[in-house]
């Protein structure tokens, strides 16, 4: 049981990095990729890894079949890691925003990427409290 949750964790966070790194490839080329991993690796590690714990508590939880876990926590958790790492190249785009007519999104993210990132490692820490909380009641 523990085995799995910890498989199931190490595979999303991998999914989650993969994710982000195709993304800011598609947008940016894989030089810039590289260099906003290699600038915000802290920031990516956290994030990734705190998806990836959660993801295996709520399986841990899942697998016991005592707990009733709403999805909605990690789903939630996971979203604003996404979007934390996606923040990170997200102001590159303020070339072609003004086309669509958003520039002041792209304005916002660049100028709070680093907070942008403090909170999802923020929700990702919640997020496991809460998981582990739960495991804990049992």
């Amino acid at each position: 049981m523990i085995w799995s949750a910890t498989l199931k964790g190490l595979i999303s966070s991998a999914a989650l990095l993969g994710i982000y790194f195709s993304i800011v490839t598609l947008l940016s080329g894989w030089e810039f990729a590289v260099s906003q991993l290699l600038r915000y690796w802290y920031w990516l590690g956290a994030l990734t890894a705190g998806f990836g714990v959660q993801v295996g508590l709520f399986s841990y939880l899942r697998a016991r079949h005592r707990a009733r876990v709403s999805a909605g926590t990690v789903a939630a958790a996971g979203t604003t890691s996404g979007a934390a790492m996606l923040s990170c190249c997200a102001h590159y785009l303020a070339n072609i925003l003004p086309i669509i007519g958003i520039s002041g999104i792209s304005a916002f993210v660049g100028q709070y990427q680093t907070e942008i990132f403090g909170v999802g490692v923020l929700a990702n820490l919640i997020g496991i409290g809460y998981l582990v909380r739960k495991i804990r009641k049992q």
